[in-house]
């Protein structure tokens, strides 16, 4: 089984067209599983919805906690981009044993429809968990990254490999 833990991010986002601002209101996940046709065994619990840049360390813990109790050893984490590196590593100094950790996110959030990366960014993640050793991971753009050798670029909007 593969655990996903929701945590909110660009990935969930909704557009108000009225205010013309960003919003959650519930995650896309069930629906973006039966649009891929995933036929895993996944479970999906929302541990919180906020945006990445509100994200404190009491959050990092409650995410830790979870991860740590989860009966699965392939995890998925859907975060916001601009501090997912920093959750990675939060993580990481955990030492959560015998898990696989992915973080993935979108830039663009995944109600815009076609033009999000979002769904290409969670079936990647799905792979790359079942695939990889035990560890804390950074997926994005179709690659996989370490949590120590990772950053977000933000003039191209890619992630990258630091060395």
């Amino acid at each position: 089984m593969v655990q996903i833990f929701v945590t909110g991010g660009t990935f969930d986002k909704e557009y108000n067209f009225i205010t013309g601002q960003l919003y959650f209101k519930d995650t896309h996940l069930k629906e973006m599983l039966v649009r891929g046709r995933c036929n895993i065994d996944i479970d999906i619990k929302t541990l919180m919805m906020v945006d990445s840049l509100e994200m404190t360390d009491t959050d990092r813990e409650i995410i830790a906690h979870n991860c740590r109790r989860s009966n699965a050893d392939e995890i998925i984490l859907t975060h916001g981009t601009d501090t997912m590196v920093k959750t990675a590593e939060y993580l990481a100094n955990e030492n959560i044993e015998g898990k696989t950790i992915i973080i993935t996110g979108a830039m663009v959030p995944y109600a815009f429809g076609t033009s999000s990366d979002g769904f290409f960014n969670l079936g990647s993640a799905i792979a790359f968990a079942q695939a990889l050793p035990e560890g804390v991971y950074v997926a994005m753009n179709g690659r996989y990254y370490l949590w120590h050798n990772v950053r977000k670029n933000r003039e191209t909007g890619f992630f990258e490999e630091i060395d």
